[in-house]
């Protein structure tokens, strides 16, 4: 290819990731990340073709600069942390809506599985739930509260086991998608089976309604394991699917990201906990206002963070992108 045409053909790709990195427009560091090895390819490809040529003098300037945008140690805002939850993870979250939609549909599939199935069979609750844990919660029900099981054990004991627990499945979820994705679909399946038996237990015995209880913590709990789930499957579906990367790089990407998602969960498996340990035991007795009152707020919180907040983001980047790329002026060298 001559130069002029290896110009025409990459120079608004070349001005666009320099006037983005000369005024340092918002992009996400994965969409970074790519456009440097783009970049890198391109200079490689000059070096081959067009030695000593103006083009490769300002790839590599431009290549350089690129470089210390990204990998150029920084000190640590004090707001780091506050940057990262309220900036950087919702932008990097954009990409994976899709993967977060396809394990919400693998999990609500094995939920209607789980709902039909103990519909149909009496014995299939104690086949996913077990017979202890069954025979307890009917004990209860005849004792008139089905929800004791909650009530058991010190509020901070509660707490504490809970958390962990949750955090312990999540990263399960995670761990199981390097099993090329199959493991985190288990996970997802499995306990959405679960969900769908233990609500139509109840409904079996005419007390639905006091699933309520349950969904003061388990709107966040059952969520967040969902949003683990679509973790896995990011890096399970990195091996499988890697693009224009090798596998071992896109995997290594995608097992970053899916971490980069485990962590964000983190946060909201500790408010379930704490709703579980110290405000579910009292559910029974609450106002169904207050009780229904944090389950759409729980609701709100998870939808609005991971999926509406992403999307306001997204698109106040792009704008912010436009409006710098607008305002370019061609290098000389490249007209």
């Amino acid at each position: 290819m001559r130069e002029a045409s290896f110009v025409k053909q990459n120079k608004e790709k070349w001005i666009g990731f320099e006037n983005a990195l000369d005024n340092n427009a918002k992009i996400n560091p994965d969409d970074l990340a790519s456009y440097y090895i783009q970049l890198t390819n391109d200079l490689s490809y000059a070096q081959t073709y067009y030695p000593g040529s103006k083009t490769l003098l300002y790839l590599n300037s431009l290549a350089s600069q690129a470089h210390q945008k990204i990998y150029t140690t920084k000190k640590e805002s004090k707001n780091k942390i506050i940057s990262f939850w309220r900036d950087e993870f919702p932008l990097f979250f954009y990409q994976y809506h899709k993967t977060l939609l396809y394990a919400f549909l693998i999990f609500m599939s094995a939920v209607i599985i789980g709902a039909i199935s103990t519909l149909n069979d009496d014995s299939f609750v104690r086949l996913i739930l077990g017979d202890a844990y069954v025979n307890m919660t009917i004990e209860n029900i005849e004792n008139g509260e089905p929800m004791a099981v909650y009530k058991s054990g010190s509020n901070i004991g509660s707490f504490l086991g809970i958390t962990i627990n949750n955090i312990r499945v999540a990263i399960i979820a995670f761990a199981f998608g390097v099993l090329f994705s199959v493991g985190t679909i288990w996970i997802l399946f499995s306990n959405g089976i679960m969900l769908g038996a233990f609500i139509t237990f109840f409904y079996n015995y005419g007390i639905l309604e006091k699933t309520s209880t349950v969904w003061l913590h388990g709107t966040i709990e059952i969520s967040v394991i969902v949003i683990a789930g679509c973790a896995g499957l990011v890096m399970g579906n990195s091996f499988l699917f890697p693009k224009t990367f090798s596998r071992r790089i896109a995997f290594m990407k995608g097992a970053k990201d899916g971490l980069k998602i485990v962590v964000s969960t983190i946060p909201f498996f500790i408010i379930a906990g704490f709703i579980e340990g110290f405000i579910t035991r009292y559910g029974e007795q609450m106002p169904w206002f207050i009780a229904y009152g944090i389950i759409l707020i729980s609701l709100f919180v998870i939808v609005y963070y991971y999926i509406i907040y992403p999307i306001l983001l997204h698109k106040a980047s792009n704008i912010e992108l436009n409006e710098v790329q607008s305002k370019l002026i061609p290098k000389p060298e490249l007209t």
